[in-house]
Order: C-alpha cells, then sequence, then structure tokens
C-alpha cells in the first residue's frame, strides 16, 4: 500500500503541515524560519514538512495549484 499524503491546515495558529505515510515514529527538525522538517526516526526519510505562519507567507498568492495524483520526496 503507497503512502497516504495528508494535507493539515490549523487557520487559527496559523499552521500548515503537509506528511506522508504514517508520522507517529517521527521527530521534527527545525530548518529555520518556522520551517520544520518531519523526519523518521528509523529510517531518517523526511516524512513532511510543516510550516508556521503559512497564510502570511502565502499572502501574495492568487492559488495553489496541485496536480493529482502527488506524489512528493523532500530532499535536504
Amino acid at each position: 500500500m503507497e503512502d497516504e499524503m495528508k494535507v493539515y491546515y490549523d487557520e487559527e495558529g496559523d499552521f500548515l503541515e503537509i506528511t506522508l505515510g504514517n508520522i507517529s515514529n517521527c521527530y521534527f527538525d527545525n530548518a529555520g524560519n518556522g520551517i520544520f522538517k518531519i523526519i523518521d526516526k528509523t529510517t531518517k526519510e523526511i516524512k513532511g514538512i510543516s510550516i508556521h505562519s503559512f497564510k502570511e507567507r502565502s499572502k501574495n498568492l492568487e492559488e495553489i495549484k496541485i496536480n493529482l495524483p502527488l506524489k512528493f520526496k523532500i530532499f535536504s
């Protein structure tokens, strides 16, 4: 079974999180400037990203387009 991508946005906290698969065995690695990588403790694979102040960062965007199905890999 392929990993499921989840997108979570907390409007009150202005926090966006995009994950791929189960992140119960992961930790957050501060990439700086309110951006965190979500990394699997065992495999060290990046399983997602979280962005604080997302609305503020994207206020000049008219829309965000994503073609589905979507697969992503994050490289550090």
